[in-house]
């Protein structure tokens, strides 16, 4: 229990340093959304409703450390105000429906990404110095330097308008009506297998280099050799003694990679035209939409604490040394 109210402690001050970062990142860039909407009004704005408008969207005028306190009390009540470029829906509404397409999309790449690439890095470590190993360690690095925006642009091009095997955009066949039913779900899934395969391939090789890494290091140790001296099967050494011990440090990549994925799918959403959060968060950086962006950053960095806090938890669970300590 000491432990579990020491991490948590930890946390909440990194999340509140995180949301400080994240009230004055957006107030530093250039250009203000209230300037830009009397711009585009052509001036015919007077000066009462410009103020009303900037109380509409909560630009107060009070010093900067007003502006903060009252930012903090919005952030740990939830009300993270109102959208300027989607005027009048909330934020919080806007985040949950793009959060929706995002899980369903980030969280079946990254299951699949580490799932195939822990499975792929530990054959490689076991068969190490084979051409196997060698293919996979080669495609792994290659595939992990490349920019997502590459690999979604060669695949949106090759797959979606050269073969036309997948639809270029969208989370959904646009005449279909949003229902829960066998039509509507298999569009969905047709819809997002491209941008999901996209991340796949750029998570995967990070995941194979760290299982192989690990693997290796392990593969010396006097219980593996123990374990093979008892005349245990190939597959049982692999899987119960070896690979089971290398997927504990495996776990942090997985966690850095749920918040990496977070931002990451961003560039994958533009391009396939997907309304998840990073799409979301493309359009309100374009209309200088503070209150998504912030919102937007919030998610990020709660997802990734959030994952991390698991991955702490884990490592006690599954490490008895770890719990004994």
């Amino acid at each position: 229990m000491r432990f579990l109210l020491g991490r948590l402690a930890f946390y909440v001050v990194a999340f509140v340093a995180a949301a400080t970062v994240n009230f004055f990142l957006p107030r530093i860039m250039p250009g203000d959304p209230i300037q830009i909407m009397f711009a585009s009004a052509g001036s015919q704005l007077s000066m009462e409703n410009l103020n009303a408008l900037k109380l509409t969207f909560g630009f107060i005028d009070a010093p900067m450390w007003e502006q903060y306190l009252k930012y903090l009390q919005s952030v740990f009540t939830g009300d993270l105000g109102v959208s300027i470029k989607y005027f009048p829906l909330p934020v919080t509404e806007l985040l949950a429906r793009a959060l929706v397409w995002t899980v369903g999309l980030v969280g079946s790449a990254t299951l699949v990404s580490f799932t195939l690439g822990s499975l792929l890095g530990a054959l490689a470590a076991w068969r190490r110095g084979s051409l196997f190993d060698t293919v996979v360690s080669m495609l792994s690095i290659f595939f992990s330097s490349v920019p997502a925006v590459v690999i979604s642009l060669v695949a949106l091009f090759v797959f979606g308008h050269s073969l036309n095997w997948f639809p270029g955009g969208y989370s959904a066949d646009p005449l279909l009506d949003p229902a829960f039913s066998a039509e509507y779900i298999g569009s969905v899934v047709y819809h997002g297998t491209l941008p999901m395969l996209t991340l796949v391939t750029v998570l995967i090789g990070g995941f194979a280099v760290t299982m192989r890494n690990n693997m290796i290091n392990l593969l010396g140790e006097d219980y593996i050799v123990m374990a093979r001296a008892k005349g245990l099967s190939e597959s049982r050494v692999l899987f119960w003694y070896a690979a089971r011990n290398a997927l504990l440090p495996t776990f942090s990549s997985l966690a850095i990679a749920i918040g990496t994925v977070l931002g990451g799918s961003l560039v994958t959403e533009v391009v396939f035209n997907y309304p998840g959060l990073g799409n979301l968060f493309y359009q309100a950086i374009l209309a200088r939409d503070y209150p998504v962006i912030q919102g937007q950053l919030l998610i990020m960095t709660g997802a990734m604490l959030v994952s991390n806090l698991i991955v702490d938890l884990s490592y006690v669970l599954l490490d008895p040394r770890l719990k004994k300590a």
